[in-house]
């Protein structure tokens, strides 16, 4: 299965939730989509349906195919602590999701392809692999000859959001990544337990 690529809108409808971010449409048509969006009627939901649900909700949210999540989980499982936690601190500590939380990319899609083109270096080094872990400690800058790129200057811009487990230094454009987020500070409404409840079966 290749990425998704298709309309962001329908995703949302379906989870009910903006998870791309703001949504007209989600605020216009807030059913799911499709021709028996207004009146589909479900029996009570089984709780392996809400499981999955909620894992598809992870996956769609952060970008992440169903390999590299279900070995994100294994790595996960293997830690000392709460499983769904650590699940979610080691997604949040992906290059592309932390180019996306420092604001450089409006979006994670963005930031993937931001990563992907080369356009942002890792402790120095230029790096165009999205999924590449950071450790606590690392620098994430913008490459000096991308930091003109429209799609990062209005970005930054706009900038608003300021987590505590992030540094920003908006003058040389670097970010540090100071510690594994702890999981009341990510926003995304996942609930976790019920993807290790998932793929513990």
């Amino acid at each position: 299965m290749a990425r998704y690529t298709g309309p962001t809108s329908k995703i949302a409808r379906k989870f009910k939730e903006p998870i791309f971010g703001p949504d007209k449409a989600l605020e216009r048509k807030p059913y799911p989509p499709g021709q028996h969006g207004t009146s589909r009627r479900r029996k009570k939901e089984s709780e392996y349906r809400l499981q999955l649900a909620e894992k598809q909700k992870a996956k769609y949210t952060y970008g992440i195919l169903e390999r590299q999540f279900r070995n994100t989980f294994k790595k996960a499982s293997k830690k000392k602590g709460i499983t769904g936690e650590i699940l979610l601190q080691l997604i949040e500590a992906r290059l592309d999701n932390v180019v996306y939380r420092m604001g450089i990319a409006p979006t994670r899609r963005a930031a993937r392809q931001l990563v992907s083109h080369k356009h942002i270096t890792l402790n120095g080094d230029v790096v165009n692999i999205p999924s590449c872990e950071l450790k606590v400690g690392d620098t994430v800058s913008v490459r000096e000859k991308s930091r003109s790129l429209e799609v990062i200057t209005e970005a930054l811009s706009q900038r608003s959001d300021k987590y505590s487990w992030l540094d920003w230094d908006e003058e040389k454009l670097t970010g540090k990544f100071n510690n594994y987020p702890a999981r009341e500070e990510i926003p995304e409404n996942i609930q976790e337990q019920l993807i290790v409840e998932l793929y513990s079966k």
